[in-house]
C-alpha cells in the first residue's frame, strides 16, 4: 500500500521586501505566516492530487506558486504557476494555483511580499 505525501517548503530567499520606514513583519514571520494559510488550503490540494493519481498511480513531481501578498490587504494576488521549479503535469498545476487563489494574510503587512511556494507530491511506501 502506498500513501501520498504532500510537502510544502519555500524556496530560498523566495520571500522578498521592499525598504520601509515602519513597523513590519521580519522576513521570518512574513514566510511564516504565509505558509500557516498556504495550509489552510492543504485539504483541497491533497484532492487534487488525488484526483491527478487517478489518471496516473504512479505520479510524482513539484509544482512551484509564485504570488505576491499586497501589502495592507493581504490579499494574495498574481498568482501563477512557476515554470522553473514545476514538472509536474499542467492539470495538477492548475489545480493546485486555484487552490491557493483567494486567500487573504491576515492582519495585512505594510509592504507587499513576494513569495514563490513549491509543493512536492510523492507516492511512498506507507509506514
Amino acid at each position: 500500500m502506498f500513501e501520498r505525501v504532500i510537502k510544502m517548503t519555500v524556496l530560498a530567499g523566495a520571500l522578498a521586501f521592499g525598504g520601509c520606514s515602519f513597523h513590519a513583519r521580519s522576513a521570518e514571520d512574513y514566510r511564516d505566516a504565509t505558509q500557516a494559510l498556504l495550509e489552510t488550503r492543504n485539504p483541497q490540494i491533497k484532492q487534487c492530487y488525488d484526483d491527478a493519481l487517478k489518471a496516473q498511480p504512479d505520479l510524482q513531481g513539484t509544482v512551484g506558486i509564485m504570488f505576491t501578498v499586497e501589502n495592507e490587504t493581504g490579499n494574495i494576488i498574481n498568482a501563477a504557476v512557476d515554470p522553473g521549479s514545476t514538472n509536474a503535469p499542467d492539470a495538477l498545476s492548475q489545480c493546485v494555483l486555484t487552490s491557493v487563489q483567494g486567500l487573504t494574510l491576515s492582519p495585512p503587512d505594510k509592504r507587499d511580499g513576494l513569495a514563490t511556494f513549491v509543493y512536492q507530491f510523492q507516492v511512498a511506501p506507507a509506514g
